[in-house]
């Protein structure tokens, strides 16, 4: 059996093994940016309702929202790096030469590697084209639907609440969701240069026939005066009511990042089609980055094992910030749209091209060497 006969079985072998080794990859390297991206979104939005900026119960939906609105970005950086670390590890271990020395090219890597990424692209273009846009729209409108509450609905156990207005400040130290009520109630109000404090033992909300909402205080105390002076008189009380102002209900925000694809597209202005460029930019990107990954990916097991991977996040984040300013330009006028939506990665492409052909012009002498040592 000569050389080339036996090359075949081998090389498909080589490639499955591959296939396997970069889905396992893929997936480890997915799990543990989405762990990342749900730790700080979780970390921030607790630490807004802490601060009563946020509903308790909107913690989850709004987490929820986020990932799907960050998912694209993880995704196209997954197959970035799967693709990277795979092959680096193939250098490393010595397996590229095996590889070069059967006579196949490094471009021959170009095959089973879209072979694992266009599947991802697929998928990164469905999520950035209409998911995402959805995940933004649901999220505003859940955090408006949040704002637009009445200050008493807002009202969080143990934390200092300001009103709408800003001329009130709340403060429960207990509350019960099941029956409304609340015990040590604090309440702090200024008017025409005036101060009030309300303290009461127990409080309670209630809705009036004509519609309007009352904090109702009971067995409390209730001090006012000017600050600065002795002038201040204080009441006793059994029962008083706080009327909560009622905010009127607002419109969403009519940026182009809510908008669904055909919105965008429908009636294109140049914040629309700015916007428009970013998703598809995404997925584009995604397919880019992956055929950058493998000449990125050589590793001189001589020299550093990290000066590959210091290279691979420079690229990623020059294409990324690239995207973005084509996305700006475009939006200002400053860009045509035409223009802009290819540009960026025509230039990247252009560049995997360049580093293909550098890569190629070594590898023969790889393959000499090898062959020499095995003569």
């Amino acid at each position: 059996m000569s050389k080339q006969d036996s090359a075949g079985p081998n090389l498909m072998l080589f490639k499955r093994s591959f296939q396997r080794e970069i889905t396992n990859t893929a997936a480890a390297v997915f799990v543990v940016l989405f762990a990342i991206l749900l730790t700080t979104q979780l970390v921030r939005l607790l630490a807004q309702a802490a601060g009563g900026r946020l509903a308790s119960e909107a913690v989850l939906a709004l987490l929820g929202f986020g990932a799907l609105n960050y998912l694209p970005v993880v995704l196209s950086l997954t197959t970035f790096v799967a693709v990277l670390m795979t092959l680096s590890r193939n250098y490393r271990d010595s397996e590229m030469f095996v590889w070069f020395a059967s006579g196949q090219a490094l471009s021959a890597w170009i095959r089973p590697v879209l072979g694992f990424a266009v599947p991802v692209v697929v998928l990164v273009a469905a999520l950035s084209l209409f998911l995402t846009p959805w995940a933004l729209s649901a999220s505003a409108r859940l955090q408006q639907k949040m704002n637009d509450r009445d200050d008493a609905s807002q009202i969080a156990p143990g934390t200092f609440r300001e009103s709408g207005k800003a001329d009130r400040v709340f403060f429960v130290e207990q509350s019960n969701a099941t029956d409304g009520r609340m015990r040590n109630v604090f309440v702090s109000s200024s008017s025409h240069g005036n101060l009030g404090i309300t303290v009461a033992r127990d409080g309670r909300m209630q809705t009036a026939e004509n519609g309007d909402r009352f904090v109702v205080l009971e067995n409390g105390s209730r001090y006012e005066g000017l600050p600065g002076t002795a002038e201040y008189k204080v009441m006793q009380f059994e029962r008083y009511f706080l009327r909560v102002e009622t905010r009127e209900a607002r419109a969403l925000d009519d940026s182009p990042r809510f908008l669904s694809t055909w919105e965008l597209l429908r009636a294109p202005t140049r914040e629309r089609l700015g916007e428009f460029l970013w998703r598809l930019g995404i997925p584009l990107a995604a397919l880019n980055l992956a055929l950058l990954a493998i000449p990125l990916s050589f590793v001189n097991p001589r020299a550093g094992r990290t000066s590959n991977m210091v290279m691979a996040l420079l690229a990623y984040l020059i294409y990324s910030n690239l995207i973005s300013v084509s996305q700006a330009w475009v939006a200002g006028g400053k860009l045509p749209f035409g223009v802009g939506v290819w540009a960026v990665h025509l230039l990247m492409l252009a560049v995997t091209a360049g580093l293909f052909y550098k890569r190629t012009a070594v590898i023969p002498f790889w393959r000499r060497v090898r062959q020499g040592d095995m003569a």
